[in-house]
């Protein structure tokens, strides 16, 4: 097998680090910012070449607690508009419980600004009782009317 300059040290290194064990930084000081928006359990289905939990099936799950958040604020159709700033901290296992808080930081006319944090707390692994942030970010929202049209954001209080 034939390999270009420098590439085999890759290789070897890719190997070192598949071998090594992963250490997860856990804050447990931290808690979550918002409130419980959705609750799932990580399943095989949902996983990457390497075995964790693929991140677009996490980012899925944060559209679809901030979205629930969104809807309730819009008291109505809301749309994706855009997602700011995902930062994954740490992998996801099969089996680990999947939690999405979030909170509304800013609303507009017709638009919602929702931030997300995914936490897990591992089931039948070492830390089972702490749960952990592993991923967040911020989506933006618009509530629309039956034609697909930008609609204002009915007051918090009406």
């Amino acid at each position: 097998m034939r390999f270009a300059k420098g590439a085999i040290g890759l290789y070897d290194a890719a190997i070192h680090l598949s071998e090594t064990v992963t250490t997860i930084m856990i804050d447990t000081t931290r808690q979550p910012d918002g409130e419980l928006l959705l609750r799932t359990l990580a399943m095989p289905a949902d996983t990457n070449a390497n075995g964790d939990i693929f991140g677009g099936w996490i980012m899925s799950q944060m559209d679809i607690g901030g979205g629930i958040l969104a809807k309730e604020l819009a008291k109505g159709r809301i749309c994706t508009v855009s997602v700011e700033g995902m930062t994954f901290h740490n992998p996801i296992k099969v089996g680990d419980v999947v939690c999405c808080y979030g909170r509304c930081q800013r609303i507009g006319r017709s638009s919602m600004q929702i931030k997300l944090e995914v936490w897990v707390k591992p089931v039948l692994r070492e830390n089972e009782a702490q749960r952990y942030c592993v991923t967040e970010g911020v989506f933006n929202y618009v509530a629309i009317d039956d034609n697909g049209r930008p609609r204002p954001v009915p007051a918090l209080n009406a």
